[in-house]
């Protein structure tokens, strides 16, 4: 959530940066501070009228001990009267609060200044591509072929037990699938980062706190009866370790790590590009999180993109590295670079990873802060996919098919103990 002083006192520069997202509710910019403006006048009136009251609540006193009664009680009548406005006022104030709240939810944050402007994922800018691609050729088979042929994932036992977008791993699919995360996990932390097993369900509040709630709340499960969220990355939860949390500068840069399963409802999505393991309702990723002084945050950034491609360099994939447009970044986003993995069987590029920085936008939501030399700053944070494991477990499939299996890369068989599918 953007500060409501920045959009008053940088409104130019709001405005270009919500022009770059393509973003067309433009007078929300205005909305906002218009809905300030009057939280500062109800608030303002309030305090006179408290000040008021109590500086009569002490006169009456004194006009009591002076035995003038009389002025007392026109007083005390004063007071009244002072109280009925000041709760009046209170509602108010809490009413422009709420509106301002609503607004300020609405608005993206603001792209950092190499995004481009664009409107689409044809818009975003290629940083980086490992290799040239090419197809595997007549006989190629998609993943989900290989994953029936060589019994690692069955998707209609899948459909059976809970519906569509949720296979079952089998054998060796279940072992690759094991094998990948726990490389991921080790990976991550031997650059660093501190493992957590955060819960996979979150409160409203830690909806808000990431940006999830409002802006995707129809793509993630609800369970009704306690009020609580499946969640669709274990960043929810991990960024959330620090809400409501002042920090000494001297703890930071925090850098987390966590695994978890992950749900969305994905709601309206259908056609050949979900066939598979291209798009679930529940899977498995490993996430990285840093908390970060702002002054450091961009260079932490380029860091954690350093990470994932490296990790990509171990599978062996042909990969490419992608920086986001500004109508192609997600609603909190100052800057994301995506990950994808060429998928030589279908012939196209798949995401499997981003990694982005949103500033102050999400510290903002959670009131996460660090103090040092005296002065209360907002932190940075930044996460990232270390890495999504079905696009990955497709393109491992399909680019390394021979006619005497599935060959695994040599950094997983040190996990799988064992270095072909056949």
């Amino acid at each position: 959530m953007l500060q409501v002083n920045f959009l008053r006192e940088e409104r130019e520069r709001v405005l270009e940066g919500l022009n770059k997202r393509n973003f067309k509710q433009l007078q929300l910019v205005d909305d906002a501070i218009e809905a300030d403006d009057q939280r500062k006048k109800y608030q303002f009136e309030l305090d006179r009228n408290l000040s008021e009251m109590n500086r009569i609540s002490k006169e009456i006193g004194i006009l009591m001990k002076e035995g003038k009664k009389q002025e007392a009680e026109n007083a005390k009548t004063q007071t009244a009267e002072f109280k009925q406005n000041s709760q009046e006022l209170q509602q108010k104030l809490k009413e422009a609060e709420a509106r301002l709240l609503e607004i300020l939810y609405q608005i993206p944050n603001i792209p950092y200044k190499q995004v481009v402007a664009g409107t689409s994922a044809e818009d975003n800018e290629i940083v980086y591509q490992s290799h040239d691609v090419e197809g595997l050729g007549e006989g190629a088979a998609p993943h989900w072929e290989l994953a029936k042929k060589y019994n690692l994932i069955d998707f209609e036992l899948g459909v059976k037990i809970a519906g569509a977008g949720f296979p079952v791993y089998f054998g060796k699919g279940a072992r690759l699938q094991r094998a990948l995360v726990q490389y991921f996990l080790d990976k991550n932390t031997e650059a660093g980062y501190i493992e957590v097993n955060p819960p996979h369900v979150v409160n409203e509040a830690s909806g808000y706190g990431t940006g999830q709630l409002p802006d995707k709340e129809g793509q993630m499960y609800f369970v009704n009866e306690d009020n609580l969220y499946l969640i669709p990355t274990a960043e929810v939860p991990v960024t959330n370790l620090y809400r409501d949390v002042l920090l000494d500068e001297k703890e930071l840069p925090i850098k987390n790590t966590a695994f978890s399963q992950c749900y969305r409802r994905e709601a309206g999505s259908y056609g050949a590009h979900v066939r598979g393991l291209n798009r679930l309702h529940q899977f498995e990723k490993v996430e990285i999180v840093r908390l970060e002084k702002p002054e450091n945050s961009y260079e932490a950034l380029e860091e954690m993109v350093a990470h994932v491609k490296s990790i990509l360099e171990d599978l062996e994939l042909p990969f490419r590295i992608l920086r986001l447009c500004g109508g192609d970044m997600g609603f909190t986003s100052s800057m994301t670079y995506d990950f994808e993995v060429w998928s030589a069987a279908q012939e196209k590029w798949l995401e499997v990873s981003s990694v982005s920085n949103f500033e102050t936008f999400q510290a903002n939501r959670l009131k996460c802060r660090f103090k040092g030399e005296g002065k209360t700053q907002l932190v940075h944070t930044l996460n990232g996919s270390a890495m999504a494991l079905p696009r990955i477990m497709a393109a491992l499939l399909e680019n390394n098919q021979t006619g005497d299996g599935i060959k695994i890369p040599a950094k997983i068989a040190e996990y799988t103990r064992f270095d072909v599918i056949d």
